[in-house]
């Protein structure tokens, strides 16, 4: 499976490569290329927001059903196009429509990635493969973005439609990379047949619908609402209300405010890796708890940058550093909140978990610009602030509340698991690769499971990490071997 999970990160960061070269020049490239206006130009994200919102709610029952690949080549192929469209659209109705189809492309193709990455990796695995994923998603973006500066001309529309090639290209390419990707479907998703009693839905919800059984879920709405409230305080905010602010109230230059946006760029490239080790092994609802303890100190320092900004060097920094806190928090965020909702899914279920949390944050996504957007009309800075430290402090609040719900194996998924009867000092044998199945929550996470005396895997009791040894083989002195990873 690792090779399979390295061909699904290598075409995800392809596609955010192409997607690089078109994101920040798409208002410009509107509105001022083909001359259709800055009204247009947010119509076109806005119908780029209603498309991913009307086709999410229906995503994840086709990935449950028929498997992530189906969505991959819609996804892949209706985001080409719409990307093609773009290039060489002239008119409002065109550029409206090639929204509209690009935006409900990329929508799907975001669960149906998580789900492929949920498949080919392990509780102890999950982690690493998300925060991998995320890390390459941002350095793509960033050097397609850089690269297409250097290739686009505002003066000569060809440019923009050679830039919308490339992007449109780039998807296809994705698209012949994940054809090759062959992953087993879970045996619990293909017996109909999940772990949802784990998450706290039970057992019998984990027989129904698949919304039912979400709605029923508790923890999972819980993290829904915890990761609505972080979407609107953070990448809700960056493109409307912070950009604003920061132009407005902070006076620094749009230049500059291309070096903050860089900031936070070149923190989760630099230091996404040296965070996940340091969460590693942490309570995942505790270290959300820090971002909106971070993001509360950067929403001060952003306020701040607006009462000094007769100081210019100060408010530039002040501004420069909100950019780049919010980039440590994404990079915490990345090994923690998907990987969440991967492990309390029914392993039948994975596709409508993954989707309807995309549905979550296409929903923070179209409410952030909108409330920043009206606040800044008004002009009502003060209270623009108040109101996002008063999100972010929610955040930190939601996230204690989840962790006393979450099931001890998804919020801290290193725990070391024993079979009934036995003690951490027992002498577990070691299972061999094949005898746990892969799946989005399996009973016994691969790494740590044992086998009872019988040879039987049985039910399980979850003991504190601080019993384990490094590597999370048992720690005791007894012959307990570490399971074999199936990546």
């Amino acid at each position: 499976m690792a090779a399979a999970l390295r061909r699904i990160q290598l075409g995800n960061a392809l596609a955010a490569f192409g997607n690089g070269f078109t994101v920040p020049f798409l208002f410009v490239y509107v509105a001022r290329v083909r001359d259709l206006g800055d009204g247009t130009a947010g119509a076109v994200l806005a119908a780029f927001a209603a498309a991913a919102l009307i086709v999410l709610p229906f995503t994840g029952r086709v990935i449950d059903r028929s498997g992530p690949l189906v969505m991959v080549v819609i996804g892949a192929v209706s985001a080409a196009l719409g990307a093609l469209g773009f290039g060489l659209s002239t008119t409002a109705p065109a550029v409206l429509a090639a929204s509209a189809v690009m935006g409900a492309g990329i929508a799907v193709l975001q669960p149906a990635l998580a789900t492929m990455i949920v498949w080919c990796s392990t509780p102890g695995t999950r982690s690493r493969a998300f925060a991998t994923q995320f890390f390459l998603n941002n350095l793509g973006l960033g050097v397609g973005g850089l690269l297409g500066g250097m290739l686009v001309n505002e003066h000569v529309p060809a440019s923009f439609t050679l830039l919308f090639s490339i992007e449109a290209t780039m998807f296809l390419v994705l698209l012949a990379v994940l054809v090759t990707v062959r992953v087993a479907r879970p045996a619990e998703a293909a017996a109909g047949s999940g772990a949802g009693a784990a998450s706290g839905a039970g057992s019998g919800a984990a027989r129904g619908s698949g919304w039912g059984v979400l709605l029923r879920d508790r923890p999972m709405v819980l993290l829904g609402v915890l990761g609505f409230v972080i979407f609107f305080a953070c990448y809700g905010q960056f493109e409307s209300g912070l950009s604003a602010y920061a132009v407005e109230v902070t006076h620094i230059s749009t230049a500059t405010l291309g070096t903050a946006l860089a900031a936070n760029t070149a923190m989760i490239v630099l230091a996404q890796f040296v965070v996940l080790r340091l969460v590693d092994g942490r309570r995942r609802s505790r270290v959300v708890a820090l971002v909106g303890a971070i993001w509360t100190v950067a929403w001060l320092a952003a306020g701040a940058s607006g009462l000094v900004h007769g100081a210019q060097a100060v408010a530039t920094a002040l501004l420069i550093g909100t950019y780049a806190l919010f980039g440590v928090g994404e990079t915490m965020l990345s090994p923690t909140v998907a990987p969440m909702v991967a492990d309390l899914a029914p392993a039948r279920l994975v596709g409508q978990y993954n989707s309807a949390f995309a549905l979550v944050k296409q929903l923070a996504l179209a409410v952030g610009p909108a409330v920043g957007g009206a606040i800044a009309a008004a002009g009502a800075w003060s209270t623009y602030i108040v109101m996002l430290v008063l999100c972010c402090l929610g955040v930190v609040g939601l996230a204690f509340l989840l962790g006393r719900r979450l099931p001890e194996r998804v919020d801290r998924p290193g725990s070391v698991v024993v079979a009934r009867g036995g003690s951490p000092s027992g002498s577990g044998e070691e299972v061999p690769e094949g005898a746990v199945a892969t799946s989005a929550q399996g009973a016994l996470p691969p790494e740590t499971a044992v086998l009872s005396g019988s040879g039987v895997l049985s039910e399980s009791a979850v003991l504190s990490t601080d019993a384990a040894a490094p590597g999370g083989a048992v720690s005791s002195g007894g012959a307990g071997g570490r399971v074999p990873s199936a990546v």
